[in-house]
């Protein structure tokens, strides 16, 4: 009878341990949200060493870009819009997708096409972007390969930490951006 008991009360932890995992979960899984506007601070940022022949560090951009943006987070999705001016001083606005579910995203520009898969922390305090770039360049098709990782440092704050493999070798830099 003692042994039935014992069993009986096994099952019943088991069974209780198993229901409350989703909860526990739930509750420690709510994700960063980086929707707002986004203005580029420099002074905080770290833009690292440019790759050879490339011009010195306030006259280039980073991993992600550098300038302003604004990101809109929904459910599974975030749309990232960016104004810049182009050398013929006209605004070009790019918009890029990305699924938050780990799926591919392409999107494609005047530069060409990049797949990207984002891609939660386990603690959903910061997002990891991997994206492989192909463009043509005299006559030549050519792949680079980032990663990005957005974080915020607090409500106000976001950083993203790019690391890029160029013909050139790695890069690394940090982009700091202050809430609007």
């Amino acid at each position: 009878m003692k042994r039935n008991v014992k069993l009986q009360l096994v099952s019943l932890t088991i069974i209780m341990a198993i229901l409350l995992v989703p909860f526990t979960s739930n509750a420690q899984g709510s994700k960063a949200n980086f929707a707002g506007t986004w203005a580029f601070n420099a002074e905080k940022s770290n833009l690292g060493q440019p790759p050879q022949g490339q011009p010195p560090q306030g006259q280039r951009m980073g991993g992600f870009g550098g300038g302003d943006f604004v990101a809109k987070q929904e459910a599974n999705l975030l749309t990232v819009e960016r104004t810049r001016t182009n050398q013929s001083g006209e605004s070009v606005k790019t918009t890029s997708n990305y699924t938050l579910d780990g799926e591919e995203s392409i999107n494609t520009t005047g530069r060409g096409e990049s797949k990207s898969v984002a891609t939660w922390s386990a603690d959903g305090k910061s997002l990891t972007i991997v994206t492989t770039r192909t463009f043509e360049r005299d006559g030549q098709t050519t792949e680079m390969k980032s990663s990005e990782v957005w974080s915020l440092t607090d409500a106000k704050i976001l950083s993203i930490v790019t690391t890029m493999n160029t013909p050139n070798g790695e890069r690394k830099t940090t982009m700091v951006y202050d809430r609007k």
